[in-house]
């Protein structure tokens, strides 16, 4: 109530309205990572309520907010989200890792809504075929390639995609690996990573521009 009664108060001052500063930066489980203005995200469950933004409902690549009484949807890769950066700061996000210590959020590839898991091991973004080709890929116009993996040698497509975006970090003809086996998420490997000074401190993961 404290925070609604804020709200309805900078609003009769003329300053922005707070649903112009709320951004969704990932899924989390049944969780919204929201950022509000250049506030650090903070994984909010339904029910629950940050900075006068309460969590109606939580989907698969969408956020239903209740701000001041109006309903508002939030949808991955509709915006950037900027974490403490501003005039020519370089471009920062923070991530925050899940229960099993993965760091797991949305973004898009090529404009389409996925969810991603970080994967410092891996040479480039890999994606699974149905993925790729719900993304829009032309997977048969890809490079085939042979792949070791545990189960033997399997069939896979080099493509590069137009754009990756994660948060407010975007990068443009990123190298990716289409595999043949369905995957859970997006794998986001070096061909995008290296891109970006990583550090960890805790179940915080921090990609800076370089």
């Amino acid at each position: 109530m404290k925070a609604l009664l804020a709200l309805l108060a900078a609003l009769a001052l003329g300053t922005p309205s707070l649903a112009q500063n709320v951004q969704l930066a990932g899924i989390l489980g049944g969780k919204a990572l929201l950022v509000v203005g250049a506030g650090a995200p903070r994984a909010v469950a339904p029910g629950e309520t940050h900075q006068g933004a309460r969590v109606v409902s939580v989907g698969r690549d969408e956020a239903v907010l209740d701000i001041a009484g109006e309903r508002r949807t939030l949808r991955l890769g509709e915006a950037p989200v900027s974490v403490g950066a501003s005039g020519g700061a370089r471009q920062r996000l923070v991530l925050q890792a899940d229960a099993r210590g993965h760091f797991v959020n949305g973004g898009a590839i090529n404009g389409r809504p996925m969810q991603y898991m970080v994967d410092t091991g891996a040479t480039t973004v890999a994606i699974g075929r149905a993925e790729a080709e719900r993304l829009g890929i032309k997977v048969q116009d890809g490079q085939p390639v042979r792949m070791h993996t545990a189960n033997g040698t399997a069939q896979g497509w080099r493509v590069r995609l137009d754009s990756v975006r994660v948060g407010a970090l975007e990068q443009r003809g990123v190298d990716a690996i289409v595999t043949g086996e369905p995957m859970p998420y997006v794998l986001l490997g070096n061909s995008f990573l290296r891109a970006y000074e990583m550090t960890r401190s805790g179940d915080e993961l921090v990609l800076q521009q370089r």
